[in-house]
């Protein structure tokens, strides 16, 4: 079974995140939405939200799954049998961060795999830092998230 571990904090799950899920599909088996859990990083929305907010999203998708983990993300990738790392890349910056850890996941993970999506053009310019303060400021985030999570959020200070 191919699995993938699609990993980070998804403060909040934005559509390029929801778009790199869905054109990993017929890639893998099963893709692990899994989100980060660091103790020392303070979170826009709770992970309860959060756990909420992407299984919403994915509700009618039996293929993906959502999941927490505390540990180095190969761990979790070994504990969830996933030979694969799934990482999005929206510009050659983001490149040359994510090889470095791809390369390091790879000896660390004993041979686990990133397979990069590139990130589709309409969604390149969205982050989660960026539609944060979208939200703080009261403005309409409907371009930038999944309609299912808009319906959800309520605006932040």
């Amino acid at each position: 079974m191919k699995i993938a571990v699609f990993p980070g904090s998804f403060d909040p799950f934005t559509l390029g995140h929801e778009d790199i899920v869905l054109r990993a599909l017929p890639l893998f088996d099963k893709v692990i939405v899994a989100i980060g859990i660091n103790s020392s990083k303070k979170y826009f929305y709770t992970l309860e939200e959060r756990i909420d907010f992407i299984k919403s999203v994915f509700a009618n998708h039996p293929k993906v799954e959502v999941a927490t983990y505390e540990t180095l993300t190969t761990h979790f990738c070994q504990s969830q049998n996933a030979g694969y790392i799934l990482r999005g890349v929206r510009n050659s910056a983001d490149f040359e961060y994510e090889n470095t850890i791809a390369q390091l996941n790879r000896i660390i993970g004993k041979g686990i795999e990133t397979v990069f999506l590139m990130t589709s053009p309409q969604h390149s310019f969205i982050s989660s830092t960026i539609v944060r303060e979208i939200i703080r400021a009261g403005e309409d985030v409907s371009p930038f998230l999944p309609a299912v999570i808009v319906q959800k959020i309520k605006p932040r200070a």
